[in-house]
């Protein structure tokens, strides 16, 4: 079942938190490591989990092993992300690695992507999008609420509605990027 809470201004020394021993595992192997997903986004409304983006040059053994070590599992199911429409339908652009916590009480999903692959950029050009436009981010937030509200809340029920609204947050946020020249910022790292 899932639930929208209010923002929480302890999200982002959550993220710090959190991060700070996968920086430690991971060392080199991470490229960046950034604070993703709608607790990333000051105001915004979300389910009370920490989304973490782990950019990697591949998908090595080394990765999951340090993860591993740090006490998170991969996921064996959630391997790949939703392509938007008019996204790129090489289902390489959207493999990813999945790891939750060994520990079912910390409420941490964290995605391993790969450097300049559209998964990777997809997450960070959302966020910051969201983090520009208020009143876009504040729209969004409405959705999951009501989807919640009219008990959409299982995960299958949920995404269904809330990929394809996403979809059409991103191609703002394209249109967003191309007009303002927006590129990956530094890492939160």
């Amino acid at each position: 079942m899932i639930t929208i809470v209010p923002y929480k201004p302890s999200w982002p020394a959550k993220f710090a938190e959190i991060g700070q021993p996968l920086r430690q595992a991971l060392g080199d192997l991470a490229l960046r490591i950034d604070h993703i997903g709608s607790t990333s986004i000051p105001g915004l409304a979300a389910k009370d989990r920490i989304d973490i983006q782990i950019t990697v040059e591949s998908l090595l053994p080394a990765i999951e092993e340090a993860l591993n070590k740090a006490g998170y599992e991969r996921s064996k199911r959630n391997i790949g992300d939703h392509v938007p429409p008019g996204g790129n339908p090489d289902i390489h652009e959207w493999t990813k690695w999945f790891f939750s916590p060994f520990d079912p009480d910390q409420a941490v999903n964290v995605h391993v992507r790969i450097q300049g692959r559209a998964n990777q950029r997809y997450p960070l050009l959302f966020r910051d999008y969201l983090r520009a436009h208020q009143a876009i981010a504040e729209a969004y937030a409405l959705v999951k609420q009501e989807l919640v509200a009219h008990q959409l809340n299982t995960s299958d029920a949920y995404y269904a509605v809330k990929d394809p609204v996403c979809d059409i947050i991103i191609g703002g946020a394209e249109a967003w990027a191309a007009t303002t020249g927006w590129q990956q910022p530094p890492s939160d790292r």
